[in-house]
């Protein structure tokens, strides 16, 4: 299958934000909406456009597309990733590059760096002495983890000996999904030297935060009378717990904004925090609650279905 460049389909940068292919898709659907389009072969571009929208704007699938290309798909699903040469024609291509105007790969790095290409070969600082075949795994962490950062031990299946061997990883703090963490030398082994070990990081989705681009979302459990008369409450966030007030009149899905509390975006830098009000009930109501909520009921005028203000 050719490589098809999801940014190119969208006319915009590999660096593109988030807003910016939310712009853009909006834009180009219109464009080629087969019901009012009269662009040739509008049908195909329109679902070009919403397959590459569908990846990029999920940033675990964008992360995933950034560095296996095509592949993305089946990284995600943990296969094997394709052979080194093949891997190399897909990033080429997404750098504007035609591979096909060369015999071979190993061509292509000579042209470009002056040197042969050994597919499946350690590099970085060996001098392009063969070594070690670098090797790669995936890490799962929940976002608190990945956040947080710090050491871990982690088992593996060594590339050697084929045996489970414990590694001890650091965690950069706010790494991202899609990132790599490197541990030098644990690669397959040669006579020549050993290559690297390659964590690719995936982040679970847990109940209690979801990532949306830098923002970070949790829901705020909040009873009746806090919702309706307002409080100060703990919330839960990646940082620990902090009091918040909760304003009173306050509905089910009302969102409450921290700046600053989301996830890192750059050195220095974060996106914000949304805690969504969710309004819950006693399963069970005491005698005495039950007379007051039922007073409640008679003495209100208020009707959240205006069908049944009649």
């Amino acid at each position: 299958m050719a490589y098809k460049n999801y940014y190119e389909v969208l006319g915009v940068a590999r660096t593109a934000s988030d807003e910016e292919i939310r712009r853009a898709y909006r834009k180009l659907a219109r464009k080629y909406h087969p019901d009012v389009s009269r662009e040739a072969n509008a049908e195909q571009q329109f679902k070009d456009v919403n397959e590459a929208h569908d990846v990029l704007k999920d940033e675990q699938k964008r992360a995933l597309y950034d560095r296996y290309g095509q592949d993305w798909k089946a990284a995600a699903e943990g296969h094997p990733p394709p052979p080194p040469n093949q891997r190399v024609a897909e990033d080429f291509g997404a750098a504007g590059f035609d591979p096909s105007e060369y015999p071979d790969m190993g061509s292509v790095f000579e042209a470009f760096f002056g040197g042969p290409f050994r597919a499946g070969r350690g590099a970085g600082g060996r001098g392009g002495q063969d070594s070690g075949a670098d090797q790669e795994a995936t890490i799962e962490l929940d976002l608190e983890e990945a956040f947080q950062g710090g050491e871990r031990s982690l088992g593996l299946v060594d590339p050697n000996s084929g045996e489970q061997k414990q590694y001890k990883v650091r965690i950069p703090a706010g790494v991202r999904a899609g990132q790599r963490i490197r541990l030098v030398g644990q690669g397959a082994r040669s006579a020549d030297g050993a290559g690297d070990l390659y964590l690719l990081v995936r982040l679970r989705p847990t109940e209690a935060f979801r990532l949306a681009g830098n923002d970070v979302h949790t829901a705020l459990p909040v009873t009746p009378w806090e919702a309706a008369l307002g409080a100060s409450v703990t919330l839960r966030t990646l940082d620990g717990s902090v009091r918040i007030k909760v304003p009173a009149g306050s509905s089910s899905g009302r969102k409450i904004r921290l700046a600053g509390k989301g996830y890192p975006s750059a050195p220095g830098a974060r996106g914000d925090l949304y805690a969504e009000l969710r309004i819950v009930v006693p399963s069970e109501l005491s005698p005495e609650e039950q007379k007051l909520v039922q007073r409640w009921a008679e003495i209100s005028s208020f009707r959240p279905r205006p069908e049944d203000a009649a």
